[in-house]
């Protein structure tokens, strides 16, 4: 692997809304941003997947022999799961017990790869109804009703096996205007829409109790002694090592 060896890795785990968090300036993307020089995100995204599919390369995308455990996993399935049966079967549909049952063996296997692991599940979001016709047709089978009891569903889980969980379905619903704001195409999430979720994943960051904290600004930065520094004030009299420069898109994820 590229080295430093130390440096924490990141991994997003989940169907599309992880696999398209670097898409339309998403969560994923502001997440690598900000933790340039800190962490390394790594993306494990499959667009269409539930969480049966997660269980079957569960043991390949987190190997319990590997060198290295990832310092935190954030994980998201629940919305393919949600969706109705189709008379074909050839829906994403898993039932809410087995789904239920899918994602406690996941958290129980991420829990058990290093003690250092960390876990944050987002739950099932929101999604607008309307929208998904419009772009999909009739024939998607997601529903608000459908995402919310898989929601909550999640956290009920989560609660029980002491994980940390994102209520997406309620987080999105932040802003009065979230159904014509937070989705591109009904499903997945906008710019905006992925503020809310960085928003939330940073309060959960910031407030946990672990060690070491894994919010971006309590990591240390990569080779601050090799940076340079530059004057920023209009005399000349103030030196910033560049490696420490507060970015103004950076300023609003304290």
């Amino acid at each position: 692997m590229v080295g430093p060896t130390n440096r924490p890795q990141f991994v997003l785990f989940g169907s599309s809304i992880v696999q398209f968090s670097y898409s339309y300036q998403g969560w994923g993307a502001i997440l690598a941003d900000l933790y340039a020089r800190k962490a390394d995100i790594v993306l494990r995204g499959y667009a269409g997947w539930n969480s049966r599919c997660a269980l079957q390369v569960l043991d390949e995308v987190f190997p319990k022999d590997a060198a290295v455990q990832p310092s935190l996993v954030i994980v998201y399935f629940g919305g393919n799961d949600s969706m109705e049966p189709h008379p074909s079967g050839l829906s994403a549909h898993v039932p809410l017990p087995e789904y239920v049952e899918n994602m406690r063996k996941i958290a129980i296997h991420l829990k058990s790869l290093s003690e250092k692991t960390q876990i944050i599940f987002l739950s099932a979001p929101t999604v607008n109804e309307a929208q998904i016709t419009e772009v999909f047709g009739d024939g998607l089978g997601r529903s608000n009703d459908s995402c919310r009891k898989y929601s909550e569903a999640c956290i009920q889980l989560c609660q029980e096996l002491g994980v940390k969980v994102i209520d997406l379905w309620k987080t999105l619903q932040q802003r009065d205007d979230w159904l014509t704001a937070c989705f591109t195409d009904g499903i997945h999430l906008s710019s905006e829409g992925s503020k809310l979720v960085v928003k939330e994943i940073l309060k959960v960051l910031k407030e946990a109790e672990w060690e070491p904290n894994l919010h971006w600004r309590s990591l240390p930065i990569e080779f601050p002694e090799i940076s340079p520094y530059i004057f920023v004030d209009p005399k000349g009299e103030t030196a910033v090592n560049v490696s420490q420069l507060d970015l103004q898109w950076q300023t609003q994820w304290h």
